[in-house]
Order: C-alpha cells, then structure tokens, then sequence
C-alpha cells in the first residue's frame, strides 16, 4: 500500500487514533503523535501509553506499506525500553523498521523521539500474527 491508501485506511479502520503518517518506505515508517495535554501525566511527561500506542501503529504501518490491507493482523508482543523523560511541549516522532517480514510472524523495532531531541526516549520491539493466506 501506499502512502494515501495507508492514511485512508487507518482513518477508516481506527478513527479513534490522530497518528500522522508522515513516509513509508521499504520495511519503514515514520509516524508523528501530536502531544496535547491528554497525553501528560503527572510529572510533565508523556504517558508510557503513549508510547506504546506509536510503538505500536509504527509496526502496523509499515506492515501495512508491505502486505497491503491485513486489517486482522495483531500484535503478539510488545516490549518498550523507556530511555529518556520525553517532552511534555513536543511531539512524538516514531521510526520504524521491520526486522522480519515473514508469512506468519513480522518482527519491527520501533525508536521514538520528542521533536528537537535527538535522544531516543523510548525503543520498542514487537511482533505481529499475520493471519493465514493473507500473504501469497
């Protein structure tokens, strides 16, 4: 899938997230999570929630780039390393690469930044279950 196809696509399938996708490119994405207060905890950091959920998309999308539309694929696992405090005033950016893109299991890993740091804040590996014949 493409770029548009990809934003269509999630708008569509998960219009509860405001994700930017900013490219896709072979095995790779890049995301950006604007940051208001909703996504603050107590202390002026993002939420580990947050985190996890550009984490997350950021494996999906670039899934997505290489598979086409497998709405059923899930994720199997995740793991975050929380590296550095993220800022409260910038957004997130996510930068993914799909390690393994085989039939039945994608592996990605996932650094996310705050917007003007050029310190990851959080690494995130996870795998994704593709369901059966959704890849020839």
């Amino acid at each position: 899938m493409e770029l548009a196809a990809i934003r269509a696509f999630i708008a569509q399938e998960f219009p509860q997230t405001n994700v930017v996708i900013e490219a896709v490119g072979t095995k790779t994405c890049r995301v950006r999570q604007p940051v208001d207060d909703n996504h603050l905890r107590p202390g002026g950091t993002v939420s580990g929630p947050t985190q996890v959920l550009v984490g997350d998309i950021a494996i999906y999308i670039a899934i997505l780039h290489e598979l086409g539309p497998v709405a059923l694929a899930v994720t199997t696992n995740l793991s975050i390393n929380f590296l550095n405090k993220p800022a409260a005033n910038a957004d997130l950016i996510g930068e993914c690469k799909l390690l393994k893109l085989g039939k039945r299991l994608v592996i990605g890993e996932v650094y996310i930044y705050s917007v003007g740091n050029a310190e990851p804040v959080a690494h995130v590996v996870g795998t994704y279950s593709i369901p059966p014949g959704a890849v020839q």
